[in-house]
């Protein structure tokens, strides 16, 4: 019943902060409610005990008394990142398979190493001593784009299909990569014994990436199947919701990738059921059912985000700190970006354009603060939550707020159509 009390004060919370950035602030609904929710947190850090210390304390208990990693990691990330495959054309995603690719396994590993690098030698200007080994954690759990925050933005950018699709692509897809990473380089950060053989860690890509796409596949086949034979709104839902339900379970049994199965699942059911006649009313329910919980869970995603300001001590010592952190991870972004596009240039050309959007496109989110909050408790651990969150709050405010005019689709438009008539005259 605690778990429900808890998800009630949030839905509440959510629904009155939507309301009021929809008549008063007029953001985008996701960040304005984590702007009011960052407002308020600061208000009850600084005026809460002595103002008002029984609203203080009960949202300091509620935020206590739930387990962000757990909820996100195991719950909501499952349910968003189902609903943001099922909307991908499977066509646009083959067409951007090789951009998409590269940029989710090598840019987060390139983005891993610049991040740990920068950090080690830049932190200690401001008096905070933090080993490698921890300087590459943050380097992991700060370098994959959040598929959620990403989609959520994008849908107000505007921007050519093309470009939507590696950016949303590379989202949905570098969080394998990245979980496998953060992971190992956190079991060597805490003295425990790890094989770092290039075999080993190919065996441990390919049991939780390999084995969570093929299970996704599987689950969206098996239930595509089911849904061809029965054309009905209401059962579509409840498998959708099994799908999701029920294959996470599956994939935290199997010890594979949660989330790479509900990206390959939502993909797989999204495309699969395009190819047979199903009634205009089932696809028209599913397809707004979904987007439904999509503006939900967000909602209450970007509130969780805005109130763990409550869980961070002492933030203030970490602002400077969090500005480096700031530097270094957009460095660290671009030279990920720009490296990979020059070496596959002879075969997918990218406009100075393309690269500015993918480059400002990258925004961290919840799933960030949620691998930081999973690094057992030591010395370091706070550190490293408080200029995770900086960079998250920089990244939703800042490059959420400004990507729509960073992403010009008629500049894009003409520099994509300059590069294809350069190609075809070096073709002849």
């Amino acid at each position: 019943m605690e778990l429900y009390y808890s998800f009630s004060a949030l839905i509440v919370l959510a629904s009155i902060f939507a309301y009021i950035n929809y008549r008063f602030l007029k953001l985008p609904s996701t960040i304005g409610i984590m702007v009011i929710a960052i407002v308020v947190s600061i208000f009850l850090v600084l005026f809460g005990e002595s103002f008002l210390p029984r609203t203080f304390l009960h949202l300091n208990n509620l935020m206590n008394s739930i387990d962000f990693t757990e909820v996100l990691m195991g719950a909501m990330l499952n349910f968003l990142l189902f609903a943001g495959g099922i909307h991908i054309n499977i066509d646009d995603l083959k067409e951007q398979f090789r951009p998409v690719l590269i940029f989710s396994t090598a840019g987060v590993v390139i983005s891993t190493f610049i991040v740990g690098f920068g950090m080690f030698y830049l932190l200690p200007l401001v008096g905070i001593q933090l080993p490698f080994i921890y300087c590459l954690v943050f380097g992991a759990l700060i370098s994959p784009t959040d598929p959620v925050a990403v989609l959520s933005i994008l849908k107000q950018a505007n921007v050519s299909k093309s470009l939507e699709t590696k950016v949303a692509g590379e989202s949905l897809f570098n969080d394998g990569m990245a979980v496998v990473v953060f992971t190992v380089v956190l079991q060597l950060a805490v003295g425990k014994e790890v094989d770092l053989s290039v075999e080993s860690i190919g065996i441990l890509l390919m049991k939780e990436a390999g084995g969570g796409l093929l299970l996704g596949v599987l689950l969206g086949w098996i239930t595509s199947r089911l849904m061809r034979e029965v054309d009905d709104y209401i059962i579509s839902v409840l498998v959708t919701l099994s799908v999701v339900m029920g294959g996470y379970l599956i994939a935290r049994q199997m010890h594979i990738s949660g989330p790479l199965t509900m990206v390959a699942a939502g993909l797989f059911m999204g495309n699969f059921n395009v190819r047979f006649k199903m009634k205009s009313v089932t696809q028209d329910y599913l397809i707004k059912f979904w987007e439904l919980i999509d503006e939900i869970l967000n909602a209450v995603l970007f509130l969780f985000i805005g109130f763990e300001l409550l869980m961070i001590k002492d933030l203030n010592h970490f602002v400077i700190p969090g500005l480096i952190a700031i530097f270094v991870v957009l460095s660290a972004r671009f030279i990920s970006i720009w490296g990979p596009s020059k070496f596959m240039s002879f075969r997918t050309r990218f406009s100075p354009q393309t690269i500015k959007v993918l480059f400002w496109g990258g925004i961290r989110g919840g799933v960030s603060i949620a691998l930081a909050m999973s690094i057992p408790k030591s010395e370091y651990s706070n550190i490293i939550l408080s200029i995770t969150y900086c960079v998250v709050v920089f990244s939703i405010i800042v490059q959420g707020l400004t990507i729509a005019k960073v992403a010009n689709p008629k500049k894009i438009a003409v520099e994509e159509q300059e590069l294809e008539s350069k190609a075809l005259n070096e073709g002849h």
